[in-house]
């Protein structure tokens, strides 16, 4: 008898991140992962640089410096702060840290596909809770939450409808869970929001034993191909985080990478301005070109397409592709007319707008054809 995994593993639909490759094309304009198109700061590639001749140790297990570094310009507690191979890691440590079978896993209708994933990976169910608008509801959320429900995961600002929750809200749902609930509040895109009423979820750390908050380097630090990730926990959960992960889960060039990028304010600022600027130039065209973008704090627009054949989401992520430019298809998502476009630089942007112009006056693609 071969062996075999455990009841629920072969349920899972691996996850698949967006396209990297058009085939066939010299150049490729890749809008597809929610990657900062300025790349990372020079002082995290300098960083990154300079440990090449020190591979051969192993890295600080327990991220002293990097913990050290966050809690300074967040102005948090260090000692519960954990780091991770991104904050996927992190998901997956906490949901195996407090979720299993006959336990409930909460997640917005629309939210990030590793909840789900990571809540079946250890025979909890995840349950999708329907959302108001594109936007999580905090009602729905705690009318659904009961005595199986262990975990409820909010993305906030979410992916990939770029809605958020203003920090009444927030304050709203934590108070309605049982205490028995660990709420996770997965703020990657944080740094990009701009409006007054946004909270990352930090004061809700400091104040309640359970509420988690989840951050990437990823985003605006430019630092995806180093997966580096941190969460700000209560001290109970930061102690078993910290029982469970593994003992080097952070190589060392992200360490280093992940201290430098935390002191290039201005690297963070100017990616912010771009991102708003060509955010809502892009808003603007896709307006013009009868396409609806959801309004989005994030470093990406939703965009929903008309349900005609000609001019549908599917017809069109095939026509982009065909012009080498790569966007996030929306199926698995539950948002089929919908492609999730990453705002680019300059030179991108305009190109997808332009590409996009293009395939709605013309309708000369057709499913199959």
């Amino acid at each position: 008898m071969s062996v075999t995994p455990r009841p629920g593993i072969l349920d899972i639909s691996p996850y698949v991140g967006g396209e990297s490759v058009a085939p066939g094309r010299d150049r490729t304009v890749r809008l597809a992962s929610n990657e900062n198109p300025l790349g990372p700061g020079t002082r995290a590639a300098a960083a990154f640089a300079a440990v090449r001749d020190d591979l051969h140790r192993y890295p600080d297990g327990a991220a002293a410096a990097l913990r050290a570094a966050i809690a300074e310009a967040e102005s948090l507690d260090a000692t519960r702060i954990v780091c991770g191979a991104g904050s996927d890691e992190l998901i997956s440590l906490l949901v195996r840290a407090y979720a299993g079978p006959g336990d409930e896993v909460l997640h917005s209708a629309h939210g990030f596909l590793m909840y789900a994933i990571s809540a079946k990976s250890v025979g909890a169910t995840p349950v999708a809770v329907p959302e108001r608008d594109l936007t999580a509801d905090v009602d729905a959320i705690l009318a659904r939450a009961g005595t199986q429900t262990r975990m409820v995961f909010l993305a906030n600002p979410n992916n990939p409808t770029g809605s958020y929750l203003d920090g009444d809200a927030m304050r709203h749902l934590r108070a309605g869970l049982p205490k028995h609930v660990l709420l996770v509040i997965d703020a990657a895109y944080a740094e990009y929001v701009t409006v007054d009423d946004y909270d990352s979820g930090a004061a809700l750390v400091d104040e309640f034993d359970n509420v988690v908050m989840t951050r990437t380097f990823s985003k605006i630090h430019g630092l995806a191909a180093l997966r580096l990730g941190w969460a700000y926990c209560p001290a109970a959960v930061a102690d078993v985080l910290n029982r469970i992960r593994g003992p080097f889960n952070v190589c060392r060039p992200a360490l280093a990478a992940g201290v430098a990028a935390l002191s290039d304010r201005a690297h963070v600022d100017r990616s912010r301005r771009h991102n708003a600027r060509w955010r809502d130039w892009l808003t603007q065209e896709m307006a013009g070109v009868g396409l609806h973008a959801y309004p989005s704090v994030g470093n990406f627009l939703l965009v929903h397409f008309p349900a005609d054949t000609a001019h549908a989401a599917p017809a069109a992520l095939r026509y982009l592709k065909e012009n080498g430019i790569l966007v996030r298809d929306m199926t698995s998502y539950g948002l089929p007319e919908c492609l999730r476009i990453t705002i680019g630089d300059e030179g991108e942007t305009r190109d997808v707008a332009g590409t996009l112009t293009r395939f709605m006056a013309d309708g000369i693609v057709r499913i199959g054809a």
